[in-house]
């Protein structure tokens, strides 16, 4: 797993991919902050969060398009799939490597932080409660990111599919809206993203929502697993 680990992180460095995501985030993280604490003379980051959903929504598709479709197109799957490192491990090594170009991402709200502490007061608990809310969140897209790229060769199909999953997942709470029955409302409202992550933005920390992230995370993963373990065997 270490070695598809550090291969995979490798490649984000040799290619603009990573640089391209990185950069993307902290420019609207930074003009976020800028408008809504330091323009807005507010040491409150719950809204830099808020607004950060879709951002993420956008940019881990490009994170993760290419982790398997490229690997397909290249014709360099045929080596993994008949190598005996077992499929879980391939699958966990191309995750964690889109985890920590995201953490490295996150880590720019604990300079944003730092900045807001010379002119005010920020309240760290809840700066850090977002930022592993964020985690949380971008652990699902990137699951669901790594699933559809191994679906595919094309990293623009795997990219634009990805996204669209990221936006269907995000309009639960207009699907639940229009739903008479309360009981299906509420069930539906219940598996909603956006209404869980602004839960985490307020500072509430659920056990419940932190176990809901993590199995779709979970799910998306395995679903992955057996995708690859299935043209292992083909």
């Amino acid at each position: 797993m270490m070695a598809i680990f550090r291969r995979e992180l490798g490649s984000y460095f040799s290619s603009p991919v990573g640089y391209v995501v990185i950069a993307a985030f902290l420019s609207f993280s930074g003009l976020f902050f800028y408008y809504y604490c330091l323009y807005a003379g507010s040491s409150n980051m719950n809204i830099v969060f808020q607004n950060m959903f879709s951002v993420v929504m956008f940019i881990i598709p490009i994170l993760t398009m290419r982790l398997f479709a490229e690997d397909r197109k290249t014709k360099t799957d045929q080596a993994l799939l008949t190598s005996p490192v077992k499929i879980g491990s391939i699958v966990m090594g191309k995750y964690l490597s889109a985890m920590i170009i995201l953490l490295i991402c996150l880590c720019s709200y604990l300079v944003e932080g730092l900045i807001l502490s010379f002119i005010a007061h920020p309240d760290w608990s809840v700066i850090l409660g977002n930022i592993f809310g964020m985690l949380l969140l971008g652990s699902v897209f990137v699951s669901i990111g790594i699933m559809v790229s191994s679906l595919t060769e094309s990293m623009v199909i795997a990219a634009v599919a990805s996204f669209a999953i990221n936006i269907l997942l995000s309009l639960v709470d207009a699907l639940a809206s229009t739903v008479n029955t309360e009981g299906a409302r509420s069930f539906i409202s219940s598996l909603s993203l956006q209404t869980k992550y602004n839960s985490i933005t307020l500072g509430i920390i659920s056990l419940g929502d932190v176990v809901f992230f993590v199995t779709l995370t979970a799910l998306f993963l395995f679903i992955t697993d057996r995708i690859i373990e299935r043209r292992r065997w083909a």
